[in-house]
């Protein structure tokens, strides 16, 4: 079984994605509680571009700092969750990456045992791909499970995904 996913289909960049590295990814999300939380649905974008304002603003008027040195305490703690976390990637970011052609309105997810199910594109948005099972990859019936942005699926969900192909 190949450990990579695809994204294809009517795409102006057609990408192949590697779940493996997403580990070290800041945008990771923790199963344990992701469907817990409250979510705000503001776009990733803009969220980042004030958090930079208000960074930039900030070393304008009071001045840069020094970076501060971290304790090895944090690092540990930081390998122990990661070590024994469960963790899932939102979609939407991929997605966009490969921007879809305009007239794209639905989505063909294809399974490493053959199985393709269509779903509309709106929903493919909301998909939240988890890669990590109590630390360890999906090796088994990976490389990722597609979990629904409401979580309604959490105890079942899709399994052996293969590729994403854009319709």
């Amino acid at each position: 079984m190949e450990f990579v996913v695809f994204i294809g289909g009517k795409v102006d960049h057609p990408l192949t994605i590697d779940p493996s590295v997403w580990i070290f990814d800041e945008r990771k999300v923790d199963l344990n509680t992701y469907f817990d939380l409250p979510r705000d649905e503001e776009d990733e974008l803009v969220k980042y571009t004030k958090a930079i304002s208000k960074q930039w603003d900030k070393e304008i008027t009071e001045g840069s700092e020094p970076p501060k040195q971290t304790n090895n305490n944090t690092i540990k703690y930081k390998r122990q969750e990661l070590e024994n976390g469960t963790f899932g990637m939102p979609f939407l970011p991929f997605i966009n990456n490969a921007k879809p052609q305009d007239h794209v309105s639905e989505v063909i997810v294809e399974t490493h045992d053959g199985k393709q199910e269509v779903y509309s594109l709106e929903i493919v948005k909301q998909f939240i791909l988890k890669f990590s099972h109590i630390g360890k990859p999906l090796k088994e019936d990976g490389p990722v499970h597609i979990l629904f942005g409401d979580g309604s699926n959490q105890e079942n969900p899709i399994k052996n995904i293969k590729q994403f192909t854009m319709k």
